[in-house]
């Protein structure tokens, strides 16, 4: 249950079917699969986006400032309450995305998120990055704002490559539950994949060469992003604001000094 950070640049890749597995294909030879994809199975991610009621995270991430940051509650496979899940924080600062983030069971997360106290045994080494994440809820009026699910296909490189693919996107803003599993609207087209490309430092050259011929392009695109904007043109076709399918079972109360 050590802290985790990741200080890397990321650019992301939208791929027809039979794009996204030949360039697996290619890639193998070059780097090592991800342990979780024993077999070849892709692996379920589960990710809960906390933001204001105003949606100011996203607001603000979508005019592409030099800083932003996001808040989020991530597992691998469906949890349970007692099962391990990270509290994540991430920023990104002129292009170099930072993230950090604490392990925890589930039931400490969701306790943690609500009050921004930390309950129970939680590892002295995780001190720093839990102050911080509790700095963000005591400024900020947070409550679950977004589930997103999906399943991911990932490699390993040489000096911290990694390359990921991800399909089956699901996004959802009612039953906002980590444990209630992957259901909600898709983001991407039939067969369609999202690849990302995470490096400290720049690309080697065999993959940009692979990436020159067979002509992909990063395309930029954000999840939680993608999914608000969905909304937002939702209102607008029916003139009725989006209402969740139900009200969440984890409720924050507004911050003071939001009051």
């Amino acid at each position: 249950m050590a802290i985790e950070t990741f200080k890397r640049y990321e650019n992301k890749y939208r791929l027809s079917q039979p794009s996204a597995l030949l360039l697996q294909d290619l890639l193998r030879p070059h780097m090592d699969p991800d342990p979780h994809n024993a077999g070849g199975a892709l692996y379920p991610i589960h990710t809960l986006y906390y933001d204001t009621p105003g949606s100011d995270f996203i607001r603000a991430s979508l005019q592409k400032p030099s800083y932003k940051e996001k808040l989020r509650l991530r597992s691998y496979g469906r949890p349970e309450m007692d099962s391990e899940v990270f509290v994540e924080i991430k920023k990104k600062v002129a292009g170099v995305v930072n993230k950090r983030r604490s392990a925890m069971r589930l039931s400490q997360a969701y306790a943690f998120l609500k009050s921004g106290e930390l309950r129970g045994n939680i590892p002295t080494q995780n001190a720093q990055v839990l102050r911080e994440i509790a700095y963000v809820l005591s400024r900020c009026e947070l409550r679950p704002a977004l589930h997103m699910s999906y399943e991911r296909l990932a490699f390993r490189g040489e000096r911290d490559l990694r390359v990921s693919f991800d399909r089956n996107i699901l996004a959802r803003r009612g039953d906002l539950r980590l444990e209630s599993g992957a259901h909600g609207d898709p983001l991407l087209t039939s067969g369609e994949w999202l690849m990302e490309i995470k490096a400290a430092q720049s690309l080697p050259l065999w993959l940009c060469r692979l990436l020159s011929e067979l002509r992909i392009y990063p395309a930029g695109f954000s999840k939680y992003g993608s999914a608000y904007t969905r909304e937002l043109l939702r209102q607008g076709a029916d003139g009725r604001p989006f209402v969740p399918a139900r009200k969440p079972e984890i409720d924050l109360p507004a911050h003071p000094a939001l009051a």
